[in-house]
């Protein structure tokens, strides 16, 4: 193949319309019903697609939900690379993990299916769910931890170092899993030209005066 030049365009990335269309339609319908109640063929015709398509493009219902479920946490996962990274500072990487944290902030229905899907998943895990969260996200829970143990001076990780990761997440996570009740509570704040960028200021605030008190605590 004949090398392209540095500054050649990049081609877009090609959709595959029926698997996109296939996940776009089944966020919403296993989110309602769970996996379950959740019939192919109900699927299949509200995407608009042969009733083979599932098999083609994941094998089976499962691989289909599996695909759903995994899809939000990659786009998450894929926005922390190298938040630890030791050449960085406390605020910087406190930063880039609360923005990736905040990647699935959209004012969309898409949103509402896929907090409403997880929310299923947290109340009655699935095996599927179970082991996907071991898989991604575990991995980078770790890495939050040792990068705080890092900023507090702790030799190693240990519980309260858990804990306030846990903390940190949470605080960052309410704002999509409550999105719906802060809509009705006070629109403003996660509404409208710039809400993220005010919601990812604060939020990076609140997470390093927890780190200080930790530091504080530990001194």
């Amino acid at each position: 193949m004949k090398d392209q030049p540095l500054n050649a365009p990049i081609a877009p990335r090609v959709r595959n319309n029926a698997r996109d269309k296939l996940m776009d339609v089944a966020i919403g319908i296993f989110a309602d019903k769970g996996f379950a109640k959740a019939s192919t063929r109900e699927i299949c015709q509200a995407a608009g697609v042969n009733a083979a398509s599932i098999h083609y493009h994941f094998g089976d219902k499962a691989g289909l939900y599996r695909a759903v479920l995994r899809k939000p946490i990659d786009e998450v996962v894929a926005q922390m690379a190298s938040f630890d990274d030791p050449a960085g500072g406390l605020e910087e990487s406190v930063r880039h993990f609360v923005g990736a944290m905040l990647t699935p902030w959209r004012e969309d229905d898409r949103h509402a299916r896929v907090m409403r899907l997880h929310l299923r998943e947290m109340v009655d895990p699935s095996p599927d769910y179970k082991a996907m969260v071991a898989q991604t996200v575990v991995p980078h829970h770790l890495a939050l931890v040792n990068m705080l143990a890092r900023h507090v001076g702790a030799p190693v990780a240990d519980d309260a170092l858990r804990q306030l990761a846990f903390a940190l997440v949470a605080m960052v996570n309410d704002y999509a899993m409550s999105r719906e009740f802060m809509e009705v509570m006070a629109p403003s704040l996660v509404s409208g030209p710039g809400a993220r960028d005010k919601v990812l200021e604060r939020l990076v605030g609140y997470a390093l005066a927890l780190v200080r008190h930790e530091q504080a605590l530990r001194a």
